[in-house]
């Protein structure tokens, strides 16, 4: 049984770009580039196939890959049978219900009896059917927002990032109706072999993410004040704290979540604390 994971990767755009940096960041290398079809990684057991986003949840549903990585809107809207194993918060977007601007809106009953175009009619036919409206959804590939402009549709429900697209298009968004990041999938029960090289990559993966969230501090602190500096500096375990060669200061080191060094840095500094230096972190291991 062959103990290579097989991963698919969107071929281009940039979801394909995050996946290759997550990897690069794991110290996984493959070949990477346009018109490739698959690569083999020359220090981790894995294949890499590239694939166009849509067909990924499916090639791991039927065994042709082992794992995936895909927006989770695609995952949802393809309803194949294959397991969410992580989120990797990147490639962050909403799928979002626009009309046009200078047309009156009170709310999605608006949008009763009216037409919609769509690349994703289950996630839209859901929502509207939760909320209870009824309209008729027209699916289309690409070139979503050019319906309302041409008489297809009264409204859209297309993917949004910044929204300059909308925009461009005459269009504003009016409703947000499914929030989406890029997830990690994987077939069902996959074989012992397999299993134990997707913990690994797991854990590679999650070592590389806390690093990101996370950030080393150094500062120079009176001595007086370290009980109230440190508890402001909870750090892995507990911060180290070292003597300064000027007496009466010590050096403090800590790794902190970057949001809460920015709520705590006024009470950091209020307590004395001095030359504070903020480190990138590149692999964090719990």
């Amino acid at each position: 049984m062959s103990s290579v994971l097989r991963i698919a990767l969107q071929k281009s755009g940039r979801l394909s770009e995050d996946s290759y940096q997550l990897f690069k960041e794991c110290g996984i290398r493959f070949d990477y580039g346009t018109g490739k079809l698959k690569s083999v990684s020359s220090n981790f057991p894995a294949e890499f196939l590239f694939l166009r986003d849509d067909d990924i949840p499916g090639y791991v549903e039927d065994g042709v890959a082992d794992l995936g990585i895909v927006g989770e809107n695609v995952a949802v809207e393809t309803a194949r049978n294959v397991e969410t194993i992580h989120r990797l918060g990147f490639s962050k977007c909403r799928l979002s219900l626009a009309i046009p601007r200078g047309t009156d809106w009170s709310g999605l009953h608006d949008l009763a009896g009216k037409n919609i175009a769509t690349s994703y009619p289950r996630l839209l036919g859901n929502y509207l059917r939760d909320k209870g409206v009824s309209a008729e959804i027209h699916e289309i590939s690409g070139s979503v927002e050019i319906a309302p402009g041409i008489g297809l549709a009264e409204a859209i429900c297309d993917i949004v990032s910044s929204g300059s697209t909308l925009l461009s298009n005459g269009l504003k968004e009016v409703e947000t109706i499914f929030r989406s990041e890029a997830i990690l999938v994987s077939r069902p029960a996959l074989a012992e072999n397999k299993q134990q090289l997707v913990d690994k990559l797991l854990f590679r993966i999650k070592s590389v993410q806390a690093a990101k969230n996370n950030k080393y501090i150094v500062l120079n602190a009176p001595n007086a004040s370290l009980e109230t500096i440190t508890a402001l500096l909870p750090g892995m375990k507990s911060p180290t704290v070292t003597p300064l060669a000027t007496e009466g200061w010590s050096s403090v080191h800590s790794v902190l979540n970057e949001n809460d060094f920015w709520e705590n840095i006024e009470a950091i500094r209020a307590a004395g604390a001095e030359g504070i230096l903020v480190i990138p972190i590149e692999k964090m291991i719990y």
